[in-house]
């Protein structure tokens, strides 16, 4: 018996032991932390609903945690569902639900000619940055941060972060528009190209760079003309690119874990119907329609005209944002964030 006790007690100090090593044990909490939090609650920005609910104080383990969290299921006002719960402190809700109704509603509206109806983002968890051992404490350990992978239309339509930052043209200009508001409301975003940690996600954080909280980190460096406006609004010159599209068909049920890890197809890798066949009687293989039969009238005799050659499409050049570079590494971004 007593060589069981002492199996238990070796095994719980040995996980303490990792716990300690996987966080930081002498990084402080810095005192911004709850004061930024305090003075978000104590002018009520967030407003609590069936959706959004206060739970207890989360401390710990080590600096991790937050005074009042929120447990989050649908933002917007319930009209934006979230894959899975996320928790919050009330800086970093009360920036995503800016965030959501100035730029990713209306740039949904100008690309796809639909409101986003879900989001799949995570938020909290205590950890180092890139999930290092003994690194600097991420923003989510604080509910500071939140990672975007897809957006589902209201037509059922998926965009992911991973598949369409390089996607179509219009799901290209929508990631865009999403991560440059998100650099003009918090103080770290980074999206793929920024660095290897975030080829699949945009990240958005509330983190303070410098004493006075002024400077901010927004990577990778892209050439794009935004067709928003900063009020959301769509500028003069926008130009709406909603795609025609038919409805999605039904789809059998899939397992998620194993066979799509967005748990939908991402529009990028939908096809479009095609013409349907002809078939012949007795079991030939089925042909598609000839083009009709034209008559001909005899032609007088000498030098016969010849057609004009037809003309050959040439490709448009890419728009700026498609001829984007996608690098590795964040230019002067020393240590990367996550």
């Amino acid at each position: 018996m007593w060589r069981s006790v002492f199996a238990f007690s070796a095994l719980t100090l040995f996980g303490a032991g990792l716990t300690g090593c996987a966080l930081n044990k002498f990084e402080q909490r810095e005192a911004w932390r709850d004061q930024t939090e305090q003075a978000c609650n104590a002018k009520r920005l967030v407003e609590t609903t069936e959706f959004v609910t206060p739970v207890k104080e989360i401390s710990g383990p080590g600096v991790c945690g937050m005074l009042q969290p929120y447990r989050v299921t649908r933002l917007g006002r319930g009209t934006v569902a979230l894959k899975q719960r996320v928790t919050l402190a009330c800086p970093a809700l009360t920036e995503a639900e800016a965030w959501l109704a100035d730029t990713i509603q209306p740039a949904a509206n100008l690309y796809f000619g639909q409101p986003v109806a879900e989001i799949n983002a995570g938020t909290y968890a205590c950890r180092g940055r890139n999930n290092q051992a003994g690194a600097k404490l991420s923003e989510h350990s604080f509910g500071n941060a939140l990672d975007i992978m897809s957006f589902k239309l209201a037509d059922g339509y998926v965009i992911t972060v991973k598949g369409g930052w390089r996607g179509t043209e219009a799901e290209q200009g929508f990631l865009r528009e999403v991560f440059l508001g998100a650099c003009a409301r918090f103080s770290t975003v980074l999206a793929p190209g920024s660095n290897v940690f975030h080829y699949d996600h945009i990240h958005v954080d509330l983190a303070r760079h410098d004493p006075r909280g002024l400077r901010r980190i927004c990577q990778p460096l892209i050439k794009f003309t935004p067709q928003l406006g900063a009020d959301g609004v769509p500028r003069a010159t926008a130009r709406p690119r909603p795609p025609e599209r038919l409805p999605a068909p039904p789809q059998a049920p899939i397992d998620v874990e194993e066979d799509d890890p967005y748990g939908v197809t991402p529009m990028s890798a939908r096809q479009p119907a095609r013409a349907p066949a002809t078939q012949l009687s007795h079991g030939s293989a089925p042909v598609r329609p000839s083009a009709p039969a034209v008559a001909y009238a005899a032609a007088p005799r000498g030098p016969v005209p010849r057609a004009p050659a037809p003309r050959v499409a040439t490709a448009l050049p890419p728009e700026d944002f498609a001829a984007e570079p996608l690098s590795l590494a964040a230019p002067g971004l020393a240590e990367p964030i996550y």
